[in-house]
């Protein structure tokens, strides 16, 4: 199983190629429907990341399919412009999950 990103910009996607994950950017409401079920009809992949701009397009699709779909998980993560979260958000859950500070 593999990750999978559907993003609003393509500062991110590339960001996720470097680390091999495959993605693609859209940007209205229609193309965020149309990219999330092609994600949620691929046995392949696991995870589908979604920035937070793109669920607040489309939040009742993406509550629906979190609670009606086993697979894949559908995780929401902030853009390069960040979030309405602490700045440094990221940073403190890598820390408190492994312990490592960056």
């Amino acid at each position: 199983m593999r990750f999978y990103l559907i993003s609003d910009n393509v500062d991110t996607l590339v960001g996720m190629r470097l680390t091999g994950i495959e993605g693609v950017v859209v940007h209205e409401k229609k193309e965020v429907t149309e990219a999330l079920h092609a994600a949620m009809d691929n046995p392949d992949i696991g995870i589908v990341l979604v920035t937070e701009k793109l669920v607040a397009l489309v939040p009742d699709l993406v509550y629906d399919l979190k609670l009606n779909r086993k697979t894949p998980l559908i995780v929401e993560i902030p853009d390069r412009h960040g979030s309405g979260r602490a700045q440094d958000s990221i940073t403190r859950y890598v820390r408190d999950a492994i312990g490592v500070k960056i």
